[in-house]
């Protein structure tokens, strides 16, 4: 009888362990500074800028990206030359993907780092072929995954939520960013 609850006991602890480290994995790539650094090296005169989007500006965003605005705070940087650095969570398969995205001063995109990544697969997404998909991309034209932007199997989630936050942000940067 004592042997069949050690060993219960035993699986138990080994089971929890597993799955505990399963759901606590997160990998941080970059720091935000260094984020802005790569992806604007040569830009000065940063000047943080923590924005509470209005509901009116959020349904706005929304309607025209056709993505939900989950929050209404936005965390950003402006260059002296009118250059935005932005902060910004993403929707992994189950957790949030902490991103840095670079919209030049007439709202391209110049590109995409991932800071933190907290998924136990789908890490893919921060291959630079991939990445540089978006580079010169804009609100004029809504990004599809599958479309205009391809897909990398077991990651298309976080694919498909990477492809929703520049469309996001791409109209973010039409309706309120580019008027700052």
């Amino acid at each position: 009888m004592e042997r069949r609850k050690f060993i219960k006991g035993t699986l138990a602890c080994v089971t929890g362990l597993y799955l505990g480290s399963n759901l606590a994995y997160a990998e941080t790539f970059l720091t935000v500074d260094q984020a802005r650094n790569v992806l604007w090296p040569h830009e000065t005169g940063w000047k943080a800028i923590t924005l509470d989007l209005t509901r009116e500006q959020m349904k706005s965003i929304s309607k025209a990206s056709k993505v939900r605005v989950r929050t209404s705070r936005l965390t950003a940087w402006k260059s002296a030359s009118g250059a935005w650095f932005i902060i910004d969570q993403i929707l992994g398969k189950h957790e949030n993907i902490d991103m840095a995205f670079a919209f030049t001063s007439e709202g391209r995109v110049k590109g995409l780092e991932v800071l933190t990544y907290r998924e136990t697969y789908g890490d893919e997404i921060r291959n630079p072929k991939w990445r540089a998909q978006f580079h010169g991309k804009d609100k004029s034209e809504p990004l599809r995954l599958g479309g205009q932007i391809r897909n990398i199997t077991g990651a298309t989630l976080s694919c498909k939520h990477v492809t929703e936050g520049v469309n996001r942000l791409a109209h973010t940067w039409d309706q309120v960013l580019r008027h700052l």
